[in-house]
């Protein structure tokens, strides 16, 4: 590989041709690409806000600020199975009112009621079934809890909070998806208890108020498992294990106000940040080609590769739960990381023109400008990682997105200033 540049040139070629592909879209060539875009963040793009009011009534005076942050925390765990990035989701307390503020960037109303959910609190009954209600089909369901156990019914202590994990499974005998669960030591013991004293009778499954199926129990369960049929299909379990993984509400949250917001930054001033970045860029490459000549080109187009090539991380992410969302702070990271990939071009530059001054060849400089440049580009990009693992560990939404944009940067960055560069400028020297 070392001795062929020509072939790791081609190879490089075709990443490039690939990446524009990626960001400009050609009709009848990579189809999937039409179907890419950039995921934008609620400055940008805008997206819905949903304000709920937290019911206290069943909490004690000093837990409530606890199971405000609890309900805020599965808020957050829900949204990001679901896929959403960079939520924004706080808490406001006065006056003995508790609330939940949640704004998702590029989601409409309906799903983020979808994804949000009111309760999403599983909980499990028990109690005096009516004749009716003993022969209620499968299929009937959802039904009120009278309906399937009489006037009475009584919840027991078992709930969402005691699910370990819950899996999407298929009936053996029939072939269509069911949802598993697998309860915690306590759950698996409350489970227990609750099908002793329940043999022959009616164990209602209740999500948020509603049954959603009421198997008899025949022996009692003591093994923490139970599987929950009705009568889905895929998407539907799958959604219903999601929210279930999410964890349940500490409490009912009740709906306030919905309603769409618009972008913050309006879009004069994105304009304005995307042509200071171009300009930015379009500066930086006549600085290079200026001082260094034909080194100078070749670290302008190891630049635009760098360019499209992150872009075109940006894009496909967007086929993954994992997308990565662009807001002016992951602009700002990916600009930063622009400067990041110029400067180890310069160190490994200014290596090569001491090896030059000494004396030696064109490719001996240029082997040893790399190698000696190679530990101050590493350290200080490792450094540059160590900070955006920390700020993406410890930040909020707007903070994790600069970070992971930064980090994407800095490793294309070091791609391009290594790999890119130094095969150019071997196929140039021979």
């Amino acid at each position: 590989m070392k001795k062929n540049p020509r072939f790791q040139l081609f190879l490089i070629i075709a990443l490039a041709i690939l990446a524009l592909f990626v960001n400009i879209p050609i009709e009848g060539i990579f189809p999937f690409t039409k179907n890419l875009s950039f995921k934008r963040g609620l400055d940008i793009a805008g997206g819905t806000s949903l304000t709920y009011k937290a019911d206290m009534k069943d909490v004690a005076e000093n837990q409530k600020d606890k199971a405000l942050d609890g309900a805020r925390v599965v808020i957050e765990r829900r949204i990001n199975l679901f896929g959403v990035s960079e939520p924004i989701v706080q808490t406001a307390v006065g006056n003995n009112d508790y609330r939940i503020i949640v704004e998702l960037p590029g989601v409409d109303i309906d799903q983020a009621k979808k994804i949000i959910g009111t309760t999403a609190q599983l909980s499990f009954w028990e109690g005096g079934a009516s004749k009716s209600a003993q022969t209620a089909s499968t299929s009937a369901y959802p039904l009120g809890i009278p309906e399937v156990l009489g006037n009475f019914p009584k919840k027991t202590a078992l709930s969402g909070k005691d699910l370990k994990e819950t899996s999407v499974t298929f009936d053996p005998n029939t072939g269509k998806p069911q949802v598993q669960l697998n309860f915690t030591d306590s759950g698996t013991k409350k489970f227990a208890e609750i099908t002793k004293r329940n043999v022959n009778k009616i164990v209602a499954i209740v999500l948020d108020n509603v049954v959603i199926e009421a198997p008899k129990v025949n022996q009692p369960i003591l093994t923490g498992d139970a599987v929950i049929t009705g009568g889905f299909d895929s998407e539907s379990a799958n959604a219903l294990s999601t929210a279930l993984n999410a964890g349940a509400l500490p409490l009912p949250l009740i709906p306030l106000q919905q309603h769409e917001v618009s972008p913050t930054l309006g879009t004069a001033s994105l304009q304005k940040s995307l042509f200071a970045g171009i300009l930015g860029i379009v500066i930086i490459i006549i600085f290079m080609i200026v001082l260094y000549g034909k080194l100078g080109i070749a670290a302008s187009i190891a630049l635009i590769l760098y360019t499209l090539l992150v872009l075109s991380i940006f894009k496909l992410s967007s086929l993954t739960p994992y997308a990565i969302t662009l807001t002016l702070s992951g602009i700002a990271g990916f600009i930063l990381s622009i400067g990041m990939a110029v400067d180890a071009n310069i160190l490994i530059f200014e290596r090569m023109k001491e090896e030059q001054r000494q004396g030696k060849s064109k490719e001996t400089a240029l082997s040893l400008g790399f190698l000696r440049a190679w530990t101050s580009i590493r350290d200080s990009n490792v450094a540059t990682l160590i900070t955006s693992f920390v700020l993406y560990s410890f930040g909020n939404g707007m903070v994790k997105g600069f970070a992971v944009v930064l980090a994407i940067g800095v490793l294309a960055s070091m791609f391009s200033a290594i790999i890119v560069t130094r095969t150019l400028l071997r196929v140039i020297y021979k």
